[in-house]
């Protein structure tokens, strides 16, 4: 079974909830942009490689935030060796969902598909999120 790893730079973005308005529902506009990117990217990197329908997938997602500019310099040390991570938002969880919902009909048929997600937050000098998907024993 294939492994497809991609990189999305940037600061990671969490999945937003829907908002209601009086004139309906909508997605907000950072998450629609945010998933928008994660499909441009999977399918430059990844050649557009779609898993089978109804296989079972794993992912990991490694969410690398920006060291706080505010940080002393032994901070910003523990930081980088991965001592203090970030306990900020956005969640893991919606980490994880705005990754595996842009992917959905572009890298597998639905994110239904995933039975082992693994998510990773921590710092780094350069923001980006890197997304492993592989298929699961």
């Amino acid at each position: 079974m294939a492994s497809k790893r991609f990189i999305v730079m940037g600061e990671p973005k969490g999945k937003a909830r829907a908002r209601v308005t009086r004139f309906g529902t909508y997605t907000p506009e950072a998450t629609v942009m945010y998933e928008n990117l994660v499909k441009i990217e999977y399918r430059q990197q990844c050649r557009d490689y779609r898993f089978p329908d109804n296989t079972p997938l794993r992912m990991k997602v490694v969410a690398e935030f920006t060291i706080p500019a505010s940080s002393s310099k032994a901070k910003r040390i523990q930081m980088l060796n991965g001592t203090i991570r970030p306990t900020k938002k956005p969640d893991w969880d919606n980490v994880g969902k705005i990754v595996s919902d842009a992917l959905n009909k572009i890298a597998y048929k639905d994110d239904s598909q995933i039975v082992e997600c693994t998510v990773i937050k921590k710092y780094s000098g350069q923001p980006k999120v890197t997304v492993t998907l592989e298929g699961a024993p």
